[in-house]
C-alpha cells in the first residue's frame, strides 16, 4: 500500500479510526515484521492502548516460515493481555486459520480484521449483495451468508481517508 509519508516506516502512532473494538484507542501501528523489544519500547513510551499489526497492508506472508515470524512477533503482546489487531487480506484467511496449534482466536484480546477489498463500492446499485461463501460445498462453514452492500455501507461504520492523515510516524 502506497501511503504518503510512510515510506520505509517501522511503526507510527495515532488513534484507531476504524470502527472495531479498539475504536478511539491510542494505537501503535506496526508495519511489517519488526523487533519485539522495539515494539514494546514504542508502545510503552507513547502510552498506547492497542497494537495494530500489518499496518499499511503489510501482512502477506509467502510461506509457513513467514507466518511463524508474525506469530512470534505478536504472541508476547497477546499473552500480556494487550489489545491487538491483525489486518488480514482475504488471500490469507484460510492459511492463517490452519497455521497455528495455538490460534490467535484463542485470545480474547485479539481482533482479527478480515480485509476484503471491494473496488468502487459506492458505484454498485442498491440490489448489490456481498456473499460470505465457503471454499467448497459444505467444506468449512454451515452455509453462506448474504448481506446487502448498501446496508454494510452504514455511515456509523464509515471512516473517510482523511481520518488516516492524523497519524504520527515515530520510526
Amino acid at each position: 500500500m502506497e501511503r504518503l509519508g510512510h515510506e520505509d516506516v517501522k511503526w507510527f502512532i495515532g488513534t484507531e479510526v476504524e470502527h472495531t473494538p479498539a475504536f478511539g484507542k491510542k494505537t501503535l501501528f506496526i508495519v511489517g515484521i519488526q523487533d519485539i523489544v522495539g515494539i514494546k519500547e514504542a508502545y510503552e513510551k507513547n502510552q498506547c492502548e492497542h497494537m495494530f499489526f500489518g499496518a499499511n497492508h503489510t501482512y502477506d506472508p509467502a510461506n509457513e516460515d513467514e507466518v511463524g515470524e508474525w506469530a512470534f512477533m505478536m504472541k508476547p503482546f497477546l499473552e500480556d493481555g494487550i489489545l491487538c489487531t491483525l489486518d488480514i487480506p482475504a488471500s490469507q484467511f484460510e492459511g492463517l486459520i490452519h497455521s497455528f496449534e495455538d490460534p490467535y482466536n484463542a485470545y480474547d484480546n485479539f481482533i482479527p480484521q478480515l480485509r476484503v477489498s471491494i473496488p468502487f463500492a459506492q458505484h454498485w446499485n442498491y440490489n448489490t449483495m456481498v456473499k460470505i461463501d465457503d471454499i467448497d460445498f459444505e467444506a468449512t462453514n454451515p452455509g453462506v451468508w448474504t448481506h446487502s452492500l448498501h446496508d454494510l455501507q452504514d455511515r456509523n461504520k464509515f471512516t473517510p481517508w482523511s481520518d488516516y492523515s492524523k497519524d504520527e510516524v515515530i520510526e
